[in-house]
């Protein structure tokens, strides 16, 4: 998730979506929405946001960050260790990934790289997003692979210049490279990576010694922010504070880090695996940060993580083998997501997520997921178990709940809501058969879209498979990433209800039995008409000739309430999605309107 604290005024900016630039709302509404915001966030939050501010204004963290030495010298060793054994073909498409990377990364994007880190506009030119990709070191480890690989090949050259390069084009805590505190933990962790499969993490060369500790100022100049966003930051500022001091040989330094870890593993993800980021991509990111934590820590022979890390990582995992494909490795596109594959040594890229619960699954979990063979953990040198984790026919977790029953599973998004949700999914209910997504999410977009209409067709109440009354949204948005008048919420035995601030009262529960899926949507309270978006596959989408339902020749949706005669309308139409981020394209809805007085909408799914 971007930098960005959650109480800045975009308005001021011009940056919030046209949908909610609203210039007739008074200022003491606008301040009264904000009070409940942090009213829901809590004093926890909003107080370290707080001290960040206070601690900018001071400048404190500027003067922390004022001068800083180039790292000067050789970043890797001279030769490269021999590979593990790979298959043929897994090598050969590891090599050819290699050579095909660009001579150049973009470093910046269009974002000035003289401009002091701290106090940067990140929305100014662009999406950021695609910036702090290029410097997370993915191109790095791939090239330290090749040169396992491929010793004669010139690989391990093009990494040493690579970081050479690097360090030229991004000065120490100028541009949008160390804008971050959690990209320059990203990095950190990236490059101590590199040095481990190069055998040089134990006593690293000069120039790498000297950028790890460059990143690891620049974590520890703002640690309030990170610890504010109860997000990812929060996990992976504190673990690439301990893989520096790891590689550094700072052992007092690791141990503390190791605490910060530690602790906010406990807050941000529950006992049965909830993460605070309800999201199957920010759930991997944070694996994947927590992953290579715990094979850097045994690698160092360092103490055992602090309880309840181990266990917590362990739910977490589960949690994400649930909701990812075991066919293709795909994800629900719940909430949102970056398109983040960190550390992914066995190249899946971000549509597939397999790589990282398998990794994970061997680290916390003593058991295996999906890919037995997976390149990656050959890589780190993790065998495979004999156990496997399970695929429950119904879980529940923190703000999700699930489904499977003959190779399809459903997903829904309900409460608790102890965190901050970034998008009006409430209730929101994905439904895949295998790897095929039946009934869609419309997926992310971009945090800082080229257009701002993608914000409303993305992320409002209609971008998602759930009822809205009389087309309000059921929460004003206040900022990229902050919502207020969350709804109160509460679990059902088979699904879950809300209640927004307007009074409108929504159930949902869901039943299978073999290939037929029935969804139930009580609703209640003061509304002229309800309206519900079904998100379909592609497909030749045409109504039934009842007006009750629509099928695409094989799959058939059919639609039945307690309304009054002609009170029911069905129609497709057009709509968009986010197939990636950065992307969006059309896609066919199902839009049923159902008008007042009506309690019951059912919604039957029968899939081929």
């Amino acid at each position: 998730m971007s930098d960005q604290a959650p109480f800045i005024d975009e308005r001021d900016a011009g940056l919030a979506p046209e949908a909610d630039r609203k210039p007739w709302l008074p200022q003491g509404a606008r301040l009264r929405l904000l009070a409940d915001a942090a009213w829901r966030l809590g004093p926890r939050p909003v107080a370290l946001l707080l001290w960040h501010r206070a601690s900018l204004a001071l400048g404190l963290p500027q003067r922390a960050l004022a001068r800083a030495a180039a790292p000067a010298g050789r970043f890797l060793p001279r030769a490269a260790p021999p590979p593990p054994g790979l298959p043929a073909a897994e090598a050969a498409r590891l090599l050819q990934a290699a050579v095909a990377l660009p001579r150049r990364p973009d470093w910046h994007g269009g974002y000035d790289p003289a401009a002091p880190a701290l106090g940067m506009a990140l929305f100014d030119r662009g999406d950021i997003r695609p910036v702090w990709e290029a410097s997370r070191f993915g191109d790095l480890l791939l090239l330290v692979q090749a040169a396992r690989l491929a010793p004669r090949a010139g690989h391990l050259d093009r990494a040493e210049r690579l970081l050479r390069d690097w360090c030229a084009a991004n000065p120490a805590f100028r541009g949008p490279a160390w804008a971050c505190g959690q990209e320059a933990a990203l990095r950190a962790l990236s490059l101590a990576l590199a040095l481990a499969l190069l055998e040089a993490d134990r006593d690293p060369p000069p120039a790498a010694r000297a950028l790890l500790r460059l990143c690891a100022r620049r974590i520890a100049a703002t640690p309030a922010y990170a610890a504010a966003q109860d997000n990812n930051h929060s996990l992976s500022e504190p673990a690439g504070a301990f893989a520096c001091a790891l590689v550094l040989g700072d052992a007092t330094g690791a141990s503390r880090a190791a605490e910060r870890l530690a602790a906010a593993v406990a807050r941000l993800v529950a006992p049965d695996g909830g993460f605070s980021q309800v999201s199957a991509g920010y759930a991997r990111l944070a694996l994947d940060v927590l992953s290579l934590a715990e094979w850097l820590r045994r690698r160092h022979g360092a103490k055992t993580f602090p309880a309840p890390l181990t266990a917590r990582a362990a739910a977490l995992t589960a949690w994400l083998h649930r909701v990812t494909a075991a066919e293709d490795g795909s994800g629900p596109g719940l909430g949102v997501e970056d398109g983040s594959a960190f550390a992914d040594l066995g190249l899946h890229g971000p549509a597939d997520a397999r790589g990282s619960v398998e990794r994970a699954a061997r680290l916390f979990a003593e058991a295996g997921g999906d890919l037995p063979r997976d390149a990656g953990c050959a890589w780190l040198g993790l065998p495979a178990p004999a156990a496997r984790l399970a695929r429950p026919a119904r879980w529940r977790a923190t703000g999700s709940q699930g489904w499977a029953a003959v190779g399809a599973t459903a997903l829904l998004r309900c409460g608790p809501l102890p965190f901050r949700p970034a998008q009006a999914d409430l209730l929101h209910l994905t439904l895949r058969d295998g790897p095929r997504h039946i009934l869609r999410d419309a997926g992310t977009g971009a945090y800082n879209p080229p257009s701002p209409w993608w914000w409303a067709a993305l992320a409002g109440g209609a971008a998602h498979n759930a009822v809205l009354f009389d087309e309000a949204e059921p929460m004003p948005r206040l900022g990229r990433f902050l919502l207020a008048r969350w709804p109160r919420l509460r679990n059902l035995p088979e699904g879950a209800a809300r209640q927004d601030a307007a009074g409108h009262r929504h159930a949902r529960s869901v039943a299978v039995q073999g290939r037929l899926w029935t969804v139930t949507d009580a609703l209640a309270g003061r509304f002229r008409q309800a309206s519900l978006r079904w998100r379909l596959p592609p497909g030749d989408w045409r109504l039934a000739e009842d007006g009750r339902g629509a099928t695409d020749g094989r799959l058939r949706l059919a639609v039945a309430s307690d309304a009054a005669p002609g009170a029911l309308r069905l129609a497709l139409e057009p709509g968009w999605e986010s197939p990636g981020y950065g992307r969006i394209a059309r896609c066919t809805l199902l839009h049923i309107r159902i008008a007042a007085p009506a309690t019951r909408l059912v919604t039957q799914i029968h899939l081929p």
